[in-house]
Order: C-alpha cells, then sequence, then structure tokens
C-alpha cells in the first residue's frame, strides 16, 4: 500500500506485533501480523472491511516491537484513509458519532476517527 509509506514484503511473520498489541484478543478477529499478511496477499477487501481497522488504538506499540520496521499502524492508518476516500461525501457528520458510540471502544481510537472524518 503506497500510502502508508511502508515496505510489507519485510514482514516474516513473526508475531511480534500482535503479541504486544494492548488490543489484541477476543476484542479483535484480524491480528496486526495478520493483517499486514492480508496486504502481501493483495486480499484489499480483506483488509478494508476487517473489525481491526477500526479497533485498533493507532497506540505504535506494534511498531516499536517489529524487527523488520514494518510499522503496522502504518499500514492500519492507510487503510482507514482509503476506506475514507472510498466514501467520498458520505461521510459521517461530527452530530451523527454520538448514536454510533459503542461503549468498549476505546476513547484514543474516537478521538482518532474523528480526526479523519471530521470536513
Amino acid at each position: 500500500m503506497q500510502i502508508s509509506g511502508t515496505d510489507v514484503l519485510k514482514c516474516m511473520s513473526c508475531g511480534r506485533c500482535s503479541a504486544s498489541c494492548p488490543h489484541s484478543g477476543d476484542a479483535m478477529q484480524t491480528m496486526p501480523h495478520q493483517f499486514v499478511a492480508l496486504l502481501k496477499r493483495g486480499e484489499v477487501e480483506k483488509l478494508t472491511s476487517s473489525d481491526f481497522l477500526w479497533k485498533c488504538l493507532s497506540c505504535f506499540t506494534c511498531v516499536e516491537r517489529c524487527p523488520r520496521g514494518v510499522k503496522p499502524a502504518a499500514i492500519v492508518e492507510a487503510a482507514r484513509l482509503m476506506v475514507i476516500r472510498q466514501q467520498g461525501e458520505a461521510h459521517i457528520s461530527a452530530g451523527e458519532i454520538p448514536e454510533l458510540l459503542d461503549p468498549e471502544l476505546p476513547q484514543q481510537l474516537l478521538v482518532s476517527v474523528f480526526r479523519k472524518y471530521k470536513a
């Protein structure tokens, strides 16, 4: 993914990113290393529809733990932007956000997503 500025082919699927992810486990179906693997295989549809895409905290722990400098968080950020750009003018307005809040979503995630959605 060009817009992420990272080379996914460097990933050796060691799983350090997933092991250090504070939000991994039952909360997400797709782990950070699996997310990178989807991109490596060109499965963009699965990538952009993954629950991990919106549940990632963007804490960059995965970036710090990656021995190859793959930057999974940058890939997540780029995939989010890709989805938002595809939506075009059909994006969510700030007034609609409270209706959609899930009490289990971390506040850091909400701020990150709001930054991207604001017009």
